[in-house]
């Protein structure tokens, strides 16, 4: 069978084989008033689609996402990892600025000897769903949070495994995000089949179910070993990246990709599929991106392209601008302040993205994108990356450490451990060697149009001396903007989350005024989200917390439950307060 098969993986696809017309995309899209906003989020992508050139496997549902909409093929995370990565997404903060760039920060305690703490944003930062609630939206979540703190209860309406628009009221205007994990790292170690809790995105629009039960799918919608391969021959020859050894166990690996990604497209599909049953295709945008790079070593972790380059397609309604590519430099820090943006409203100064859409588009596109490695699970390095259209700078604060790192949990992947045992056994050529060099420089440079693969340093090299300087510049700058300090040990960065302190700060528990009909709620905790509950008539509490902006109207009667939370603290206990008994 013939297949067109584009160096699969990576931005040389995305910047030489796409076929979309590259066209400046309008800021005068004429977009509902207040549209909807879905959010369809796979994880460990690269650009290995048919949209940004990679025909390996066929991909109906994204494919005609990309036919109606526009591509951006150069988006990048803030890192080569998922949980920081969402912190700023949530956040519109970077990271490495807020105490979020180590992964992750509760867990491992055992072989880093640090304590559990969480990432604590300045007190302005808020979650981009829970300001997205205070403009009326609801807010759901499906189902991965993974932020690098705790989300306060006034951050969704939901949040759930079967968290769903069809729960909002009628007329309601929704931002909903549906996480799918099909494609993710792990889908090339544990038993190889479609994992059960996937299901959840099979259930076939019936707007009478209630989304309770994790029992959506039926047998003819689960996919067995027998029945795989889906849109991909087994023999198909894929072309391997020069850093990985084209053997059998890569291949079988790129294989197990391949076929994740078409179980992946088959749920967004199914998503799809309901936003379009509940006839509500033409008032949503609909995003599609990943949460950072690539799966296979040398990718997923790492803050070269291959690492924290993922594509992302946008549909608007009535298919506006459809069948066009959108080249500008987009970081996912600008996610909060385009969202706000697409519903008109202006994003607060703290946000450290820039609206790429929408009333409050920045006037100027982006010239650089930032990126930073620290401690993945039990390994730590640190590294700090800038790019523009064409250049990546690499800083390496560790240059005595060498560039691989034993991780545990990457060393469960069939690929890795065939390098390992190919290293030991000195079959790796020149090219797949480098990555396991026992130290680095302290500065690299490259070249990632001539150079893709960023396996050829010319930080040395006196013809490119203007723009090393151009980069470090930026970098130094950046740096400063945003508090990091890379040489901060990790142990420190946590006493000064903080503040000298043994342990994490609680927030203080709310209080609660009565006076002519209206109830105040007040928290001593700068920065704190405050959520409240009133009782129905029935005796009962919502399940939803509602987000205390100003006094509302209260009857003498009222019972209210109350709850206190700063992004990184301890959240209050709930307070349950009678109102006649404050009189």
């Amino acid at each position: 069978m013939k297949k067109v098969i584009i160096l699969g993986f990576f931005v040389l696809s995305i910047l030489a084989c796409n076929s979309k017309k590259e066209t400046e995309i309008s800021s005068e899209v004429q977009l509902p008033q207040r549209p909807n906003i879905l959010w369809l989020v796979t994880e460990d992508m690269g650009a290995y689609i048919p949209p940004f050139g990679d025909l390996t496997v066929e991909t109906p549902n994204l494919t005609r996402l990309a036919n109606e909409g526009v591509i951006y093929p150069n988006l990048y995370s803030t890192s080569g990892v998922c949980a920081p990565s969402r912190a700023a997404i949530a956040t519109g903060m970077y990271p490495s600025g807020f105490g979020a760039n180590h992964m992750r920060v509760n867990s491992n305690t055992k072989q880093t000897g640090l304590k559990k703490y969480e990432a604590i944003s300045p007190s302005e930062v808020k979650m981009i769903s829970e300001l997205l609630r205070e403009n009326g939206y609801y807010c759901t979540n499906n189902y991965k949070e993974d932020y690098q703190f705790k989300a306060p209860v006034t951050a969704w309406n939901e949040s759930s495994k079967y968290a769903h628009w069809r729960n909002k009221a009628e007329g309601q205007p929704f931002y909903a995000v549906f996480n799918f994990t099909e494609t993710h790292e792990s889908g090339l170690f544990e038993p190889y089949g479609f994992r059960e809790v996937e299901t959840r995105h099979y259930h076939e629009g019936d707007t009478s179910y209630v989304w309770k039960n994790n029992k959506l799918a039926d047998a003819k919608n689960r996919m067995t070993e027998a029945e795989t391969p889906v849109h991909l021959l087994k023999n198909t020859k894929f072309n391997i990246p020069p850093y990985l050894p084209d053997n059998a166990v890569v291949r079988n690996d790129m294989w197990k990709v391949y076929n994740n990604i078409a179980e992946m497209d088959k749920q967004v599909g199914a998503v799809l599929k309901q936003l379009e049953e509940d006839g509500l295709l033409e008032n949503t945008i609909i995003f599609f991106y990943g949460d950072h790079g690539g799966p296979l070593p040398r990718e997923k972790r790492l803050i070269y392209d291959s690492g924290l380059n993922t594509p992302m397609i946008i549909r608007f309604p009535k298919k506006v601008n459809s069948g066009q590519k959108d080249e500008q430099l987009i970081s996912f820090v600008d996610f909060a302040p385009t969202l706000l943006s697409l519903i008109g409203v202006e994003p607060p100064k703290h946000l450290q993205g820039q609206a790429f859409l929408g009333a409050y588009k920045a006037k100027n596109k982006r010239n650089y994108i930032h990126g930073a490695a620290d401690r993945f699970d039990e390994v730590t390095d640190v590294i700090r990356a800038v790019r523009d259209g064409q250049f990546k700078y690499l800083r390496n604060y560790r240059p005595e450490q060498g560039y691989y790192l034993p991780l545990g949990y990457r060393e469960r992947i069939p690929t890795m451990q065939e390098l390992l045992r190919l290293r030991d056994e000195g079959e790796l050529n020149e090219i797949q060697m480098q990555w396991f060099r026992d130290h680095k420089p302290k500065e690299e440079l490259f070249d990632c149009k001539a150079d893709p693969f960023e396996l050829n340093n010319i930080a040395d090299d006196p013809a490119y001396a203007d723009k090393l300087q151009e980069l470090r510049a930026e970098m130094d700058r950046w740096l400063t903007e945003i508090n990091d300090d890379p040489t901060l040990p990790e142990a420190q960065l946590i006493k000064n989350l903080w503040s000298g302190n043994d342990s994490q700060p609680v927030t203080a528990l709310p209080e609660i005024a009565y006076a002519n009909k209206k109830g105040t709620i007040s928290c001593a905790t700068e920065g704190a989200s405050i959520g409240y509950k009133i009782k129905s008539k029935n005796g009962a509490f919502p399940k939803i917390w509602s987000i205390y902006k100003k006094p509302f109207e209260l009857s003498k009667d009222a019972e209210l439950l109350v709850k206190a939370h700063r992004i990184g603290f301890k959240s209050s206990e709930i307070i349950e307060v009678n109102i006649s008994d404050l009189k």
